[in-house]
């Protein structure tokens, strides 16, 4: 037990790595580009100075949103009661414990099903895990709709985080580009020996080359992430359908781009660019392409009867548990 204490704590230690290397460059590139170039060795660009940290403010915000919003989890409806867990423990027959878990999620607006078509169930968290859900083992606990565990943020990215998590791509974007255009020209300058020697060279050099680099890594993971929200797929859906009763669908939860962008965005287009909450819903039910699925469950004959029944619970939505 000691032992494993003690990996599970390097475990998270090693874990936040990959972020104190984002920080570096990042406060590096602060430092580069506000001392070395602006203030100090060249022009007192103003006008540079005001997008640039902009942009950077910008940045900032989305990555520690990003890394310290943490992951939503199931709420209790989903837990089994005191009496469910009896049962299903002391049954021993796999064919009725599948039984008493489609009896439970019979309550529940459930449409996924595992591989094998039984109910979802999570045995670690003793969750019956609702659509899009899935168990980390990172984080040691099951995500609304989770997307991917990303060491760059070293958190997972699902329900509550995902708009967080592409504005910091896209803003991570702006930085890089930003950057780039505007230290082009003295990395010309550098090339035919215009540029005084001295650090402020080797600021330069670098400033360019590693802007360009990550701006190439992020605009295919930016790419990637849009075309995944224009189909309303995540990471793990893209790479493995989820299934339901009628079996494996791609596009089970694909609505509209429309209304897609609005699942993660919000309807308030103001709030778009904003690291604030705005996703709609509360994780635990999103609607269906097939809209014949959803008539088949008596909490969902009236769409916002499970909406209803949520907020009046003891555990409320995602605006109480975040």
């Amino acid at each position: 037990m000691a032992l494993s204490r003690g990996l599970r704590c390097c475990q998270r230690v090693f874990s936040w790595i990959p972020v104190l290397i984002i920080t570096s460059v990042v406060l590096w590139s602060y430092y580069a580009y506000v001392f070395e170039l602006c203030l100090c060795k060249y022009e007192n660009l103003l006008a540079y100075l005001l997008v640039f940290h902009v942009c950077f403010v910008m940045f900032s915000w989305t990555y520690w949103k990003s890394i310290f919003t943490p992951p939503a989890s199931p709420c209790k409806k989903f837990q089994l009661s005191y009496s469910d867990k009896q049962r299903y423990e002391m049954e021993e027959r796999p064919d009725a414990q599948k039984q008493i878990l489609v009896e439970i999620a019979k309550k529940l607006p459930i449409f996924t099903r595992a591989q094998s078509g039984a109910i979802r169930f999570c045995d670690r968290c003793q969750v019956l895990k609702p659509d899009r859900c899935h168990h980390c083992s990172v984080c040691e606990t099951c995500v609304l709709k989770m997307d991917h565990h990303c060491p760059w943020v070293n958190n997972c990215v699902g329900f509550s985080n995902y708009k967080f998590f592409l504005l910091f791509l896209s803003y991570s974007m702006l930085y890089c580009v930003f950057i780039a255009a505007t230290v082009f020209q003295y990395f010309l300058k550098f090339w035919v020996g215009d540029l005084p020697n001295g650090p402020a060279k080797f600021h330069v050099l670098f400033l360019m080359f590693v802007a360009l680099m990550f701006f190439v890594s992020l605009m295919f993971l930016f790419g990637y992430h849009c075309w995944l929200v224009a189909k309303n797929r995540s990471t793990l859906e893209a790479f493995s359908a989820p299934v339901f009763v009628a079996g494996p669908d791609r596009n089970g939860f694909n609505v509209g781009i429309r209304r897609n962008l609005q699942q993660v965005f919000g309807e308030d287009r103001r709030l778009w660019f904003i690291p604030v909450f705005t996703s709609q819903g509360n994780g635990h039910y999103f609607p269906l392409k097939n809209r014949s699925s959803e008539s088949r469950n008596p909490l969902l004959a009236n769409e916002d009867m499970w909406e209803e029944s949520d907020d009046g619970s003891e555990d409320g939505g995602l605006g109480e548990s975040l």
